[in-house]
């Protein structure tokens, strides 16, 4: 148990569910010993599996606070031998299936969000990540976020948007929102502070997720945070970079660049938040 599970990490992988205990909240890591970046060995035994569970209060680049071995000894099945690479020259990148996971946690990020309603002037804290499992690393991203009072989306539903134009964190320009530093590059952490859209009533929150190739971010694969002291967007991953942020007062992506969806570099899923109720007076 510890004040932030959302903060805890099995290798590369996030936990995948959050429950609430006495005293604290507890994570829990589900996941085939393929995944989360273990380390096989063998003996003329047992297979040795091993990991790291870290726990990281703050974000990248500080260190962890804690980081504690996780080692599962399983005998050695008869007849088992090692598998090898089929090509003696090269990289072999991983493209194992990926989980992707949403959910709205609590005002620290410490565990399940007690109540969806919210008034006005409070924070959603929405926190999305990818379970990368055997695949090659890769950065998640929100390319889109609309709210709407509707699970489904219609061609005359009403929506108000949030995140737009690959990426841009347009709801910042308006108001406190804004993404949150990375404790981990295969989660993001959005502070969505409650809107004035349907007042009183069920709103959803539909997300378009993207994990992607972390080395290959571009005016289309990007998080940027409207900064209002200095009127400029800056990207969440890399200031220095904010550049590929200053289309988002345009249009992000007129040069015709290739779709996620058909891209190997990573894999695209709409999530759906919900239903959440704002209300009027402040938190």
């Amino acid at each position: 148990m510890t004040e932030n599970p959302a903060r805890l990490f099995l290798g590369s992988c996030f936990p995948s569910r959050f429950s609430t205990v006495p005293n604290g909240a507890e994570a829990e890591f589900h996941y085939p010993l393929s995944g989360c970046d273990f380390r096989r060995t063998s003996t003329w035994k047992y297979l040795v599996y091993e990991n790291k569970l870290t726990y990281r209060p703050l974000p990248k680049p500080s260190p962890p606070s804690f980081t504690y071995p996780i080692i599962c000894v399983n005998d050695r099945p008869k007849g088992w031998t090692p598998a090898f690479a089929s090509s003696s020259v090269g990289a072999i990148q991983g493209h194992g299936v990926l989980d992707f996971h949403m959910a709205i946690l609590n005002h620290d990020f410490s565990g399940p969000a007690e109540s969806s309603v919210f008034p006005m002037g409070s924070f959603v804290p929405i926190w999305a990540g990818v379970n990368q499992q055997a695949h090659q690393p890769l950065v998640l991203l929100l390319e889109e976020c609309v709210a709407s009072t509707t699970l489904e989306i219609y061609p005359e539903t009403i929506t108000y948007p949030l995140i737009a134009n690959k990426g841009c964190l347009v709801d910042g320009k308006k108001s406190l929102s804004k993404f949150l530093p990375r404790y981990h590059s295969s989660s993001i952490l959005l502070h969505l502070q409650a809107f004035r859209f349907a007042i009183g009533e069920e709103v959803y929150v539909h997300c378009k997720l993207i994990a992607w190739d972390p080395d290959n971010l571009s005016d289309v694969k990007k998080a940027c945070n409207y900064n209002q002291t200095t009127g400029a967007w800056e990207l969440l991953d890399d200031p220095f970079q904010s550049s590929l942020c200053q289309c988002c007062d345009s249009t992000c992506g007129v040069r015709g660049k290739r779709d996620t969806d058909s891209a190997p570099q990573g894999l695209v899923l709409k999530s759906v938040l919900g239903p959440l109720t704002f209300t009027e007076g402040s938190a």
